[in-house]
């Protein structure tokens, strides 16, 4: 499975990107997906993640409220979203998407199988 991510850019301090991830194929569909970033000299840490019939969604405490993260299993490529609004210039980062071993949505980077390249945002202050 090879996933796609876009979206990404350069925004002020309180504007919004949409995220999207596509899938190659439609093997996702059964599986939680999860977007991650990572800031320079950081590690990669979670963001949000949504179950596989989106049911379920889970995200970090600093982006709850401001971050939603949706998913549209009816279209070819099963393409998940990360709407952002409310950006700070602390979620600059490269933003990953990753496909999980299970249908259960997690907050661990060993549960997901199968990364985008990422897709790069900067909030400018």
């Amino acid at each position: 499975v090879q996933l796609q991510a876009s979206g990404g850019g350069l925004v002020q301090t309180g504007g919004s990107l949409r995220l999207s991830c596509a899938a190659s194929r439609r093997t996702s569909s059964n599986n939680a997906v999860g977007w991650f970033r990572q800031a320079p000299g950081k590690e990669r840490e979670f963001v949000a993640a949504i179950s596989w019939n989106g049911g379920n969604t889970y995200y970090t405490d600093s982006v709850k409220g401001r971050f939603t993260i949706s998913r549209d299993n009816a279209n070819a490529r099963n393409t998940v979203y990360l709407q952002m609004n409310s950006l700070e210039p602390e979620d600059t980062a490269v933003y990953y998407c990753a496909v999980g071993r299970s249908s259960r949505p997690s907050a661990n980077l060993r549960d997901y199988a199968y990364w985008g390249q990422g897709t790069e945002v900067t909030v400018s202050s």
